[in-house]
């Protein structure tokens, strides 16, 4: 017959605790809120980057960055999935998930229409 024990396990396991500093909270907000604004950046599906690259669009850094910023402006006033045009470009991006959905060009765009979308930025 094979032999076999059982190991106590504590009911309330120890936890260090730490001395934590006193921390000013309104410099402490300022640098969260920094930190987070500085962490902000688009990611693109595989779909998007796909149709960026079969359709040959071409956004410059500078473009990415205004994106960027405004959609997650967009995002702080509750826009979940804006429609994003730009002169070459319309983007549907899902500000949730920071993440550009789908790409296409502004001439193919005008023949389009876009649906569950629920706010659009103008660049």
């Amino acid at each position: 017959m094979d032999k076999f024990s059982i190991h106590r396990v504590p009911l309330h396991p120890s936890i260090r605790q730490t001395q934590s500093k006193p921390i000013n909270s309104q410099q402490s907000f300022k640098a969260h809120l920094q930190e987070a604004t500085n962490q902000q950046e688009l990611k693109v599906s595989k779909h998007a980057h796909e149709r960026i690259m079969e359709r040959k669009i071409a956004i410059s850094e500078q473009e990415w960055q205004a994106v960027s910023d405004k959609v997650f402006e967009a995002h702080s006033k509750g826009v979940k999935q804006p429609l994003v045009l730009m002169d070459q470009a319309a983007l549907i991006v899902s500000a949730k998930n920071a993440t550009v959905i789908t790409a296409m060009d502004r001439t193919e765009a005008k023949q389009q229409i876009f649906t569950n979308i629920d706010g659009t930025i103008v660049l």
